[in-house]
């Protein structure tokens, strides 16, 4: 009897999404997106940073509506006719959060993003809640610092990560 042969592949193409925020575009693998919803009533919370809008309900869950541009330091989006939730997986920092959501400005657009197609942008300085920005199929691009974001709003709520 043969030992298994172990067989690496390399990932061809990374499915994606890019999602239109205020004045720029994020691009998130679709894992990272759980689903993209209507603006739905959100309910603000009392003394909160700027940055943590209110919350929101998905699928009978209360899920915390953050803004990706005031977490660094830009200015509060409005909404608009086409603007969404998207809810976002986190990273599993601490378990009592399994999501947060963002607003958009639109709805976002699949991306099959390839090692070819996409490259470091190295003329922009991270922000705190920014991962990498890139260039990709001629489109400039922010990947957003999910665990960055989740451990800010733990940080708030004051939860040992």
């Amino acid at each position: 009897m043969r030992a298994p042969q172990r067989i690496e592949k390399k990932v061809q193409e990374v499915a994606s999404l890019l999602i239109p925020i205020q004045g720029r575009l994020l691009l998130a693998p679709n894992v990272t997106v759980a689903e993209i919803v209507p603006v739905s009533q959100v309910i603000p919370v009392e003394d909160a940073p700027a940055w943590y809008l209110g919350n929101c309900s998905w699928r009978e869950q209360t899920i915390p509506l953050l803004s990706f541009e005031v977490m660094n330091g830009e200015d509060k989006p409005g909404v608009a006719s086409r603007s969404r939730f998207a809810v976002l997986n986190t990273t599993g920092v601490n378990e009592s959060l399994p999501f947060i959501a963002i607003l958009t400005q639109g709805l976002p657009r699949l991306a099959r993003v390839t090692e070819e197609e996409i490259t470091e942008r190295e003329d922009t300085d991270n922000k705190p809640f920014e991962l990498m920005h890139v260039s990709w199929a001629g489109e400039e691009a922010v990947i957003p610092h999910v665990e960055a974001m989740e451990r800010a709003f733990l940080d708030y709520l004051h939860l040992d990560n």
